[in-house]
């Protein structure tokens, strides 16, 4: 994972705008978040990060927390679109940029209108889930909505289903956005964003932007019907459009299709994802007799349970620095840097669910691995998956390795024997971590 860069300040006129730089690819590209953000926090997201991380694969990242949001200076003035066009300029300025690719996402009056003015600075327009009007999409009784939650319950959250639908029952992701809501912006701000929003109409612009654009849509998002974005897209000379079948409007997993469509925009080539190899530490879990457990207490009540068990499960990969790669049915399969960490992690996860009334095994393997954007292969996953099928209830084993690499730590195991393990050549000793 790569680390989080420095974040700098450019001066615009006497405001100071917080942006940060990441990548060293060829092309200069400037993502205009928002319309509130906090460059900070968002590196709190392992999701998230391995969006940046995509980007930075092909182009020189760089990022800003628009005047009056996240790290930049508060707003002394009337929130504009050409106020916001001058700290642009500043960031660019700052960055040592004359000439970058610029994209925007939810609000396209900024990058549109930038692009617009400054052609000879811009050199590719990327916009997604955008409208051409705000009023489109922000109608008076969706205005009426949003103002409540803005001036009753900013910072509870409430935007999530709207902006990242799939994270929705994510305990920890839910507290993470609610904290991000209120460091991106306060209620003020977040009211006259709202405000700017629905006063933007881009209807005169987009016909005078004359550098190549793409226009992306999330067609399942709940927002921003996926008409407007084919609006947008026939209002500007030349734009491709291209939907997206994904639910969140940015930074998801979910839209790798949506970062290969930048890729190929904005360097003709795909290239080739590299898998990381590295030296990891697989752990899998799984509920015994879920399907019995789930038909004896009923469909919404075992839905209750499972998302207290997965919420419980994600706190301690948390803890124990765990990387959740993916859930299989009623199990997860993580990841760790440190085979003990993986260890204590598995046996809080068996604890902590116990108290639900569910009995968790745990199977674990130390070995080379290859970490793909979202998930992670190898014989040492294969390995792990096996030894987990061979726990009994509430019982955590582990490969002969992963008792080898702990040797020193307060960890204790028994052996539970030599076995084959479908799938995987030779026979493995397994060991069953000690009460």
């Amino acid at each position: 994972m790569i680390e989080r860069p420095p974040t700098r300040f450019a001066r615009s006129d006497e405001a100071s705008i917080a942006y940060q730089v990441l990548g060293e690819g060829p092309i200069d590209l400037v993502v205009v978040g928002g319309p509130a953000s906090h460059l900070d926090m968002e590196w709190e997201d392992p999701t998230t990060v391995r969006c940046f991380e995509r980007l930075a694969r092909f182009a020189r990242l760089v990022r800003f927390d628009r005047r009056g949001t996240g790290l930049s200076d508060p707003l002394d003035s009337p929130l504009t679109l050409e106020l916001q066009m001058d700290d642009l300029g500043a960031v660019m300025d700052a960055a040592g940029l004359k000439e970058a690719a610029l994209m925007g996402a939810i609000d396209a009056g900024l990058c549109a209108m930038y692009a617009a003015t400054y052609p000879d600075r811009v050199s590719a327009l990327i916009l997604a889930n955008v409208a051409v009007a705000g009023g489109n999409v922000i109608t008076e009784e969706r205005r009426k909505e949003l103002l409540d939650i803005i001036e009753n319950h900013w910072g509870e959250g409430r935007f999530l289903d709207v902006f990242a639908p799939s994270r929705v029952g994510d305990a920890r992701f839910e507290d993470g956005w609610a904290r991000y809501e209120r460091a991106g912006a306060s209620p003020a701000m977040a009211r006259k964003i709202l405000d700017l929003n629905m006063r933007t109409d881009l209807r005169s612009v987009l016909p005078t932007v004359r550098i190549p654009t793409l226009v992306l849509h999330n067609r399942d998002n709940v927002l921003v019907p996926v008409e407007f974005g084919r609006e947008v897209a026939s209002l500007i000379p030349g734009a491709r459009f291209l939907e997206v079948a994904a639910a969140d409007l940015f930074w998801s997993d979910a839209n790798s299709a949506f970062f290969d469509e930048i890729e190929v925009f904005l360097t003709g080539r795909r290239q080739p994802r590299e898998a990381e190899r590295v030296l990891a530490t697989v752990l899998f879990t799984d509920i015994v007799a879920s399907t019995d457990h789930a038909a004896h207490v009923g469909d919404l009540a075992w839905r209750e349970l499972l998302d207290r068990h997965n919420e419980m499960v994600r706190d301690q990969l948390g803890r124990w620095r765990g990387r959740e790669i993916k859930t299989l049915g009623d199990g997860f399969v993580a990841t760790f840097d440190g085979p003990a960490r993986a260890v204590h992690c598995a046996r809080a996860i068996v604890e902590d669910v116990g108290r639900l009334g569910l009995e968790v095994r745990a199977g674990l393997h130390t070995g080379e691995c290859e970490l793909l954007e979202a998930d992670v292969t190898g014989i040492a996953v294969h390995i792990a998956a096996r030894i987990c099928a061979m726990a009994r209830a509430g019982e955590i084993l582990v490969s002969s390795t992963v008792n080898d690499l702990t040797v020193g730590s307060d960890l204790g195991f028994a052996e539970r024997g030599v076995h084959p393990l479908r799938g995987v050549p030779g026979e493995w000793r397994v060991y069953a971590l000690a009460e």
